[in-house]
């Protein structure tokens, strides 16, 4: 073990809890500001930044102490090393923090499973005994799924080009798009910006299915951030009418037109949306997609500090913009139009509860919904809902 990235590692850890920094963001910037740094630098300050931010409580619980060093000490120790004698932190010898691991199991299901004890209390509220399994498994380490772009390949060429470049991946049961690589594996940086595939998570390639769109059609992806989403839609569309991909963030809007001119996608056009943009359009569309602001709770696999950062407050606020967004976006689509309700979270009360709400003004008629558990297929959490508008 290296002291300096050991240290590094530390330090992004505490920026994390204390500051409430985004873990992408400085894991990226720590990797930039340090280009000699070694794929197994990077990959051992990764692991034990992103295992210490996942296990916080737990650990906490193994080191009896709450010390970003200590947490790292006690992570080391389950990934096998010999604690330094250079490493200095306030809590329990490397002996004792094994020692108490079987003792985890006695401990309250926040502990044990780390998360704040209000999110814990929630969930468990609205999940009921389900929470149990889906919390177990939100803190499983993330695969990483591959949607493979149509317009320009086939799944199975796509298999072909990606063995070729070295990267093994396997098809996904029910996804018709996705790949997965193997349990650790990453995809190298090159390949990112083929344009014949796309990093998207199995559970969210699902959602554009329930969308169903037809070529040809008017779609509008009303909250489409860099537009994942929006170029699946334009795949199963075969390039083929057009697709208005909307949001309040000009800068995802121009990352949305690069992937998209990479991906062949043509019929993509973004939309800057504003107050009355719903007014402005008029109701265009064959299908909307709202997409909306959630807690992003069915994420935490690959964002676990996600739940040190969540606060009540914002769950509230994100419930309130679901629930507005439910009530103007749909002045976009055409009578009889197809509507699809998504969110990356695992909680009824930003999913169901929101499609109810909008089902009790008469306007809408649900056709399905469906809610992609992260414990039944392993992918993100997501739910989606199709309604159709009388």
């Amino acid at each position: 073990m290296h002291r300096i990235l050991a240290e590094a590692a530390s330090t992004i850890a505490k920026s994390v809890f204390r500051e409430f920094k985004v873990l992408d963001h400085e894991l990226a910037a720590a990797f930039e500001e340090n280009p000699k740094w070694g794929k197994r630098d990077r990959g051992f300050i990764a692991e034990t930044v992103f295992e210490v931010v996942r296990w916080r409580r737990a650990l906490g619980f193994l080191v009896d102490s709450e010390e970003t060093t200590a947490l790292c000490a006690a992570q080391w120790v389950r990934m096998g090393y010999e604690l330094p004698e250079w490493w200095k932190y306030n809590g329990r010898g490397a002996e004792e923090i094994a020692s108490r691991q079987d003792l985890l199991a006695d401990q309250p299901r926040a502990v044990r499973e780390s998360i704040p004890d209000w999110l814990d209390q929630l969930a468990f509220s609205e999940l009921g005994d389900a929470w149990d399994a889906e919390i177990s498994a939100l803190n499983e380490r993330a695969a990483v799924y591959l949607r493979v772009n149509t317009l320009k390949t086939t799944r199975e060429k796509a298999m072909e080009w990606l063995a070729k470049e070295g990267v093994e991946t396997s098809p996904v049961d029910g996804v018709p798009d996705a790949l997965v690589l193997a349990p650790g594996k990453a995809l190298p940086k090159p390949l990112r910006y083929d344009g014949r595939i796309e990093i998207q998570d199995a559970g969210s390639q699902l959602i554009a299915g329930m969308v169903a769109p037809q070529p040809g059609d008017r779609v509008i992806d009303a909250c489409s951030g860099a537009g994942g989403k929006a170029l699946h839609l334009a795949a199963l569309m075969e390039n083929q009418g057009r697709i208005y991909g909307m949001d309040v963030d000009g800068k995802k809007l121009k990352e949305l037109e690069k992937r998209a001119t990479r991906a062949g996608a043509k019929c993509v056009t973004t939309r800057l949306i504003s107050e009355t943009t719903a007014d402005e359009f008029g109701p265009i569309a064959d299908r909307l997609l709202i997409d909306a602001p959630c807690s992003g709770l069915g994420t935490l696999k690959r964002q676990p500090d996600l739940k040190w950062r969540l606060k009540p407050a914002a769950l509230e606020r994100v419930r309130t913009i679901q629930a507005e967004l439910l009530q103007e976006y749909p002045k976009m689509l055409k009578a009889r139009g197809r509507l699809v309700y998504a969110t990356c979270s695992v909680l009824p009360s930003e999913n169901r509860r929101q499609v109810d709400k909008l089902l009790e003004g008469g306007a809408f008629e649900l056709l399905e919904d469906r809610a992609i558990s992260p414990a039944e297929l392993g992918f993100d959490g997501f739910y989606g809902a199709v309604l159709l508008k009388k």
